[in-house]
């Protein structure tokens, strides 16, 4: 059994600074950033930003991709959370032999009527685990476009549309590269956020163990949020203000992974092959309204931009050879890029 995790993070005060201006919290508002966080940490230990960052997702409707070794609990986060949610929830294991119907689903053929029915595949569901996704063969993840960009799927000709919430949570082992497809740029940029999990601090660990002394007893998980709620916090994140300064520090952001000497960051010059797209800034502000909902404000702050960056950067930013050949790594540049661009 693997071990487990939780987060406070998104549970915790306010951005320092902020607490004495941070609006009361909504029914729903707090149902989402405590008793959800809440339910989840009867399973998790840990990890403060990997619930936080699923929750995120939740909120936006935008997919995450959980990207660290094996044991450290990527698949029972994310079961855990849609326990915790009382809406739909299937798990797919990719494999190098499956095919798109496996994913879609396909047109079954009855003899006796001489008539075809459509079953559908696991991806009509809401909260979607796409397990070890880069050890799916090609034609399965470009399977995957439709229904992550669109909210639809097509079978026979025919499309059917995605109940929401939806969303792709997907996992990846960075390590074993045998039997595995590395996801293109066109699949891997359909997901909001890159999270990488690291392994617990030694008194976390210390906490799974003795949680999980018995492999037979293990934590229940009630659902306490539904889906009405999440597309009523949905319409909340929306609402989030964000300032003309605060979107400004989002762009030149982004910009500076394209042409950071543009933004005063010379020593980048010649490292970046491909900068992040404008998708990139549409992402971050999405995130950083749904971190600024999550921890009771109604606006964004530049530390919520901040804070979530990496996340949304990191798998966006293509290095040139040079600068792999010197040990460098996107996230290097998105440290100086943050260093450099002043905050407002």
């Amino acid at each position: 059994m693997a071990p487990v995790m939780t987060t406070h993070e998104a549970a915790s005060t306010p951005d320092s600074g902020n607490e004495e201006s941070a609006a009361p919290q909504s029914g729903v508002q707090r149902k989402i950033s405590q008793e959800l966080i809440d339910e989840v940490g009867k399973v998790l230990v840990g990890q403060d930003a990997l619930v936080s960052r699923l929750l995120i997702g939740l909120l936006t409707g935008g997919h995450v991709l959980l990207e660290g070794v094996p044991g450290l609990a990527k698949t029972t986060a994310i079961r855990t959370l849609a326990q915790a949610i009382e809406t739909g929830f299937s798990r797919i294991q990719f494999t190098p032999d499956m095919l798109p119907a496996d994913v879609i689903g396909t047109e079954i053929f009855n003899p006796r009527e001489a008539t075809y029915s459509v079953k559908k595949g696991p991806i009509f569901s809401n909260l979607i685990l796409a397990d070890e996704i880069n050890r799916a063969p090609a034609k399965v993840q470009a399977a995957l476009l439709e229904a992550m960009q669109e909210r639809q799927g097509t079978i026979g000709g025919t499309t059917y549309r995605l109940e929401e919430p939806f969303l792709v949570l997907a996992t990846q082992n960075p390590i074993e590269q045998e039997g595995t497809y590395p996801l293109p740029e066109a699949q891997i940029d359909r997901f909001m956020l890159k999270v990488y999990v690291g392994y617990p601090s030694k008194e976390e660990e210390r906490r799974i163990v003795d949680r999980m002394a018995s492999p037979f007893v293990e934590p229940r998980v009630r659902p306490v949020v539904k889906p009405q709620e999440i597309l009523e916090a949905r319409r909340g994140v929306d609402e989030i203000f964000v300032d003309e300064k605060v979107r400004d520090y989002i762009v030149d952001l982004v910009h500076a992974t394209r042409t950071p000497s543009a933004a005063g960051i010379k020593e980048l010059e010649g490292m970046i092959e491909m900068g992040a797209s404008p998708r990139a800034s549409i992402y971050l502000m999405r995130a950083a309204k749904a971190h600024a909902f999550l921890h009771g404000r109604t606006y964004v702050t530049p530390h919520d931009v901040k804070t979530l960056a990496p996340d949304v950067l990191r798998h966006r930013v293509a290095l040139t050879y040079e600068a792999e050949a010197e040990g460098k790594t996107s996230e290097d540049v998105i440290e100086r890029v943050l260093l450099g661009i002043l905050v407002p």
